[in-house]
C-alpha cells in the first residue's frame, strides 16, 4: 500500500466493498476509483459515477470501456446524487476533493455543492455503509472548503455516524487528507443535532 490518501482510500474500499455492492463515485475525475469500485463490486454490483466536467466523463467512460467494466457515468453535480441512487440505500461512497489531475487549475470543488453532496451522501447511506473522503486542498482551491467540510464533519450526529478523520503532521506543504465515514444505525433522521 502507497503511504499516501489515495493509497489509504484504496486499501479501505478494498477491505470494505463486497461483491454485489452499490457504490457511488461523487467525483469520477479520471476514472481510477469509478474502475476500481466496478472491480469490487463486480458483476452483481451497481456503480454510479458523476462528474461536472465533460473531459472527467469521457476519460471515465474510455477508462472503464478499456477494461471492460461498467458503470453509469452522469455529468452532473455530486450534490444532485440522490436524484439517480434514491430511493435505494449505497454501501459505499467515495469523494475527492479538489481538481481534476491535469485539468484546468482555476475549476476544482468547492464547499458550495461538496457539503449538499456530503449531506445527500449520508443520507443515501444504509447502516453499515461507509464513505472514503480525501480532501486536497492549498493552492488554487484555497482552505475555504476544507474547513467548512472539516466543520461540517465534526457536528453530524454522533449517535448515527463514526468519522476518522487522518492529517499528515510531518509532511510539507499541504497533503491531503483522507477522511472516512460509517453509518452505525438508522437510529436517527437528522444529520446534525438539532440546533446545528
Amino acid at each position: 500500500m502507497q503511504r499516501n490518501t489515495l493509497g489509504l482510500v484504496h486499501d479501505f474500499l478494498r477491505r470494505n466493498v463486497r461483491e454485489g455492492a452499490f457504490c457511488i463515485d461523487a467525483t469520477a475525475g479520471k476514472g481510477r476509483d469509478t474502475a476500481l469500485l466496478c472491480r469490487l463490486a463486480g458483476e452483481r454490483g451497481r456503480v454510479l459515477a458523476f462528474d461536472i466536467q465533460p473531459e472527467a466523463v469521457a476519460q471515465t467512460r474510455a477508462l472503464l470501456a478499456a477494461e471492460g467494466l461498467r458503470a453509469t457515468v452522469v455529468q452532473d453535480s455530486h450534490a444532485e446524487m440522490a436524484r439517480y441512487a434514491a430511493p435505494e440505500t449505497v454501501d459505499c461512497i467515495v469523494f475527492n476533493f479538489g481538481r481534476l489531475p491535469g485539468g484546468d487549475p482555476h475549476i476544482f470543488t468547492k464547499a458550495a455543492s461538496s457539503l449538499p453532496a456530503i449531506d445527500a451522501g449520508l443520507r443515501l447511506l444504509r447502516p453499515g455503509g461507509m464513505m472514503a473522503l480525501a480532501l486536497y486542498y492549498g493552492g488554487k482551491n484555497g482552505y475555504e472548503e476544507k474547513n467548512a467540510i472539516l466543520s461540517y464533519l465534526k457536528h453530524i450526529n454522533d449517535r448515527a455516524f463514526a468519522v476518522l478523520c487522518g492529517d499528515w503532521i510531518n509532511r510539507k506543504n499541504d497533503p491531503p487528507m483522507p477522511i472516512f465515514i460509517w453509518k452505525e444505525c438508522a437510529c436517527c433522521d437528522t444529520i446534525l443535532p438539532e440546533g446545528e
